[in-house]
């Protein structure tokens, strides 16, 4: 096994395996070495926007023939070592005890909704025509996501509505904040505008989750311009967006940073439920852009924040408990919850709670939960020690 380079073998017979080797085909072959290949039936992959994502496809379908392959660029990877500032995490699970499907969605700019729910129904198809006989297990999608394509939520409501009733959840790939180029490969292709489906079915006890550390505020803004398909904003309450937003948090417009973001982020409110809408970046020209659709008249309410440590304990440590002992959590964790961790002197709090509680995944654009696409939010599926008899 190279330097730099982890396995853990959890309960349920996957693998997890992390690297920070500094090029795509050295973490590859370290990963290949570390894992046993004989069970391994899927593989989901999350790597460095630095990797030369060819080679990495190249490689990995070297290394791991008839194996099928998921996964995107991150801006971090979570590894239950804790972070990875640049590197590869692989999830391998074993052919016994899960069984996976993928589908990929292509140019979800103008996403055909129809044809999206039909490649869903596809595989739940497929999923049913190869489930060995007296078997029923658990089961929920996972979504990954070309985030610069700004399309989650039309991904996200079509995808939901095909499946049914089987949880979704996800994120959106990154690319370390320079929101230039977000990558996803699929079984040995490179893909962009585009967002990766899996329809997995276990033997294990599972449960999703969602996590935030936000309370709304009294403060509100109402969208008075939009350009919802850049989803850029230029006026809250009829004043230019960033003045106004920059106000009512005690800021100077010329100082708004992705650090001012994380810190105080945006809330709409659906279903009685607050859900964050983060800002990504402040324009020229005064506007601000989101990393979720926002449309005129929306109102969206200024949030503040709770201790990031205590509320992230409490829902690991009630999944923990709900399923009798967590075995591993796949996390997709917004990279505004780890800036504001930052911010706020935490990061290593959480990270050993990520540690204890085995959580393995990436820092996302954005974080898709049932039939919602998130910011500033954890999710995930949590796997339980038990097998389900």
């Amino acid at each position: 096994m190279a330097h730099g380079t982890q396995m853990r073998r959890h309960l349920c017979g996957i693998q997890t395996v992390w690297t920070d080797a500094g090029e795509a085909e050295g973490a590859v072959a370290s990963v290949a070495e570390a894992i046993d290949r004989s069970i391994v039936g899927h593989l989901i992959v999350f790597f460095s926007p630095a990797y030369e994502a060819e080679v990495l496809t190249a490689s990995l379908a070297a290394h791991f023939p008839g194996v099928g392959v998921s996964g995107c660029s991150t801006s971090g990877g979570i590894s239950p070592a804790g972070t990875i500032e640049r590197g590869l995490v692989v999830i391998a699970f074993p052919r016994q005890g899960f069984r996976i499907v993928s589908g990929l969605l292509t140019q979800i700019t103008r996403l055909d909704v129809e044809g999206a729910a039909s490649t869903v129904r596809g595989l739940r198809r497929l999923l049913d025509q190869g489930r060995p006989e007296g078997v029923g297990g658990h089961r929920f999608a996972l979504s990954l996501i070309d985030s610069l394509a700004n399309a989650e939520e039309t991904v996200v409501s079509a995808v939901a509505w095909a499946l049914d009733g089987i949880p979704l959840i996800g994120g959106s790939a990154g690319d370390d904040l320079a929101f230039s180029s977000t990558i996803l490969i699929r079984d040995g292709v490179l893909c962009r505008d585009a967002a990766v489906i899996l329809l997995v079915e276990t033997d294990f006890p599972i449960r999703i989750f969602k996590s935030d550390n936000f309370e709304p505020t009294q403060r509100k803004f109402v969208v008075t311009a939009a350009r919802e398909e850049e989803r850029r904003v230029s006026e809250l309450n009829a004043e230019p967006a960033a003045r106004e937003y920059a106000m009512a948090v005690g800021l100077d417009p010329e100082n708004l940073s992705t650090m001012s973001f994380a810190a105080y982020p945006l809330a709409v409110k659906i279903g009685g439920e607050y859900y964050c809408r983060s800002i990504s970046r402040v324009e020229p020209d005064g506007s601000l852009t989101f990393f979720c659709a926002i449309g005129e008249g929306v109102v969206m309410t200024l949030a503040q924040p709770r201790d990031i440590v205590e509320a992230t304990r409490a829902e690991l440590e009630g999944l923990d408990e709900a399923l009798g002992g967590l075995d591993l959590v796949i996390g997709f964790d917004c990279v505004f919850r780890r800036l504001d961790a930052e911010s706020r002197q935490v990061r290593h709090r959480i990270a050993d709670l990520y540690k204890r509680y085995g959580v393995v995944g990436f820092e996302t654009y954005g974080e898709q939960y049932r039939a919602m696409h998130l910011n500033q939010t954890f999710t995930g599926i949590a796997i339980g020690r038990a097998e389900t008899p």
